[in-house]
């Protein structure tokens, strides 16, 4: 007699295999498990601090007196990156920049940055004589500085897309008076907070 379908012999169901408990795990997988979550946050605070550094602001510290006294060798500022992508640095403000053409010829690289201060900005004349910077043939009042400069200076026309620069020690600075104009494109940013030391902490003016 032949057997039916019904009666043809049935596999056995397997059990169905549970998943892997966290004490079965290696070690190394349950650590990652663990951490994934602050390796994430991590990440995004990194992508954050690289972005904010790139185009908002960076720190700098001073490695030369030629801004004495108004900031001393060793003291951390806060660069500020934006305001400079949309208008021509004001007189008066401090200016983090990559050294000018004049300047690399002489050897100088895009990772040595100067600061200096904005005496004149497009259209305006400079002249130095009589132990006093005189801007459009005023003189400029200049509490900042650490002596009057001791030299002369023929006038100079600050032409469009330029500025000229001064260190605040006006007998210790490599700045315009020596170079020339600064090309706005190399403009990194503005000064505008010391964070160190800790005793000198505030705005910078």
């Amino acid at each position: 007699m032949k057997s039916s379908p019904d009666d043809s012999p049935v596999a056995a169901a397997e059990p169905a295999s549970e998943p892997a408990t966290p004490a079965a795990l290696p070690r190394w997988r349950r650590l990652w498990a663990s951490q994934q979550e602050n390796v994430r946050i991590l990440a995004i605070a990194l992508l954050v601090a690289i972005v904010l550094r790139i185009f908002v602001a960076e720190p700098r510290f001073i490695p030369s007196n030629s801004m004495e006294p108004t900031l001393h060798v060793g003291d951390r500022l806060l660069v500020e990156k934006v305001s400079t992508h949309l208008q021509t640095p004001q007189v008066g403000n401090i200016v983090v920049f990559e050294p000018p053409p004049q300047l690399r010829q002489y050897g100088y690289t895009g990772k040595q940055a100067f600061i200096k201060r904005v005496i004149a900005t497009p259209g305006e004349t400079v002249t130095v004589s009589d132990h006093q910077v005189f801007v459009n043939g005023l003189p400029r009042q200049e509490s900042y500085i650490l002596e009057p400069p001791d030299y002369l200076m023929g006038t100079v026309t600050v032409p469009p897309g330029n500025i000229f620069v001064m260190g605040d020690n006006r007998n210790d600075s490599n700045d315009s008076h020596v170079w020339g104009v600064l090309p706005q494109e190399n403009v990194i940013g503005v000064a505008r907070l010391r964070f160190w030391p800790l005793s000198r902490v505030g705005a910078v003016s």
